[in-house]
């Protein structure tokens, strides 16, 4: 029952601003109070106050209910002292509430006071003992405080003072009359069980923290859901890439048979130079080795100098080379000059490269 209680209250802070404490309910065996009580009784007016005081004692049993108010009932009994062989000769038996002044004027606090009062009012049934006459009854009434000290978590001392008024007694109307009442001062022995009202402390309102949080985590989704879809999209693009291929690799292969030959090789000379180096033969070698195996075919030799240098030596250096060419074929591999056109082009454009433009094209023909 106690966690119910302690979890409505922890409900109760989803409605607070930030931390604050408030109050746990307890159950009904919590915070319940006996005690026992002795003192002195006098009447307060129209009776010498001191020379008829008398002693009395008493027993009560109280439950706080709230922090501010509580509930009891208790007896006393005032000790007889004239020649009656009776021990007591009065008694009273009623009920009372309590007002806790502290928490009345100053708030409830978290930790318990050591020191409090309380504001007593109750009602309840007197009784007197005459020996050998009748017995009297009236309706009797309370007023006054009770100042406690705490003297451990579960014992405390309490000094009451009080007026017990009897107000419907001696034949006359029910009234409070303080010829009819007495002065009581008593020190009561208290006994408290239970832990009294504990604090429950809520954590401040974080709601703006967890929106924000919240926010962060649906923007989290939306990304995880717009990702699946680049996935998803990107797998069944993957999917038909696969299938394009694995189409195109199974097609039969295609062998295109060229019967017509029209090949160019080039020959590249160093700058001022028409001689064929080294690194160039294996160009020359291709050409005399198709003509040999191709006894019809032809070759046109066009020969191109760079832009350095003079002109007219840039003519004569293109002719050069040319003839440099159609020489190494005739000389060394044996083809007829007659399948040879050897041409001088002069300056060469047809490369960004400038020293590309220092070569031999050679245009087999069949």
């Amino acid at each position: 029952m106690k966690k119910v209680l302690i979890a409505a209250a922890l409900a109760g802070c989803a409605l607070t601003v930030g931390a604050q404490n408030v109050i746990e309910r307890p159950t009904f065996l919590d915070n319940w109070t006996i005690g026992l009580d002795a003192g002195l009784t006098t009447p307060l007016k129209g009776h010498s106050f001191f020379q008829n005081m008398r002693s009395q004692y008493g027993i009560h049993i109280g439950k706080q209910i709230t922090p501010l108010l509580g509930l009891g009932i208790e007896g006393q009994w005032g000790v007889n002292t004239t020649p009656s062989p009776t021990a007591f000769d009065t008694q009273y038996i009623g009920a009372y509430g309590t007002v806790n002044m502290n928490n009345l004027l100053a708030g409830f606090q978290c930790e318990p006071r050591k020191v409090w009062v309380d504001a007593v009012v109750g009602i309840g049934w007197g009784h007197a003992f005459f020996p050998g006459a009748h017995d009297q009854n009236w309706i009797a009434a309370k007023t006054g405080a009770a100042i406690n000290f705490a003297v451990t978590d579960n014992f405390s001392i309490a000094v009451k003072p009080d007026v017990l008024w009897n107000i419907s007694g001696g034949g006359e109307p029910t009234q409070f009359n303080a010829k009819r009442a007495n002065f009581e001062l008593m020190v009561g022995l208290n006994y408290n069980f239970g832990p009294g009202f504990q604090c429950v402390t809520c954590p401040p309102d974080n709601s703006a923290e967890i929106a924000a949080l919240n926010d962060q985590v649906n923007t989290l989704r939306a990304g995880v859901v717009a990702a699946a879809d680049d996935l998803a999209a990107s797998q069944a693009e993957n999917a038909a890439l696969a299938a394009a291929l694995a189409a195109a690799q199974n097609q039969p292969v295609k062998v295109v048979a060229d019967t017509t030959f029209n090949s160019v090789r080039f020959v590249f000379f160093k700058i001022g130079s028409s001689k064929v180096t080294a690194d160039q033969l294996p160009n020359v070698v291709m050409i005399a080795d198709y003509m040999k195996h191709n006894p019809n075919s032809t070759v046109v030799i066009k020969g191109y100098a760079s832009q350095d240098g003079p002109k007219d030596l840039n003519e004569r250096l293109a002719r050069a080379r040319a003839e440099s060419v159609k020489d190494m074929l005739v000389r060394k591999y044996g083809i007829k000059a007659s399948r040879i056109q050897a041409e001088g082009q002069g300056i060469g454009h047809m490369f960004k490269e400038e020293s590309w433009n220092r070569v031999s094209i050679c245009t087999l023909d069949d």
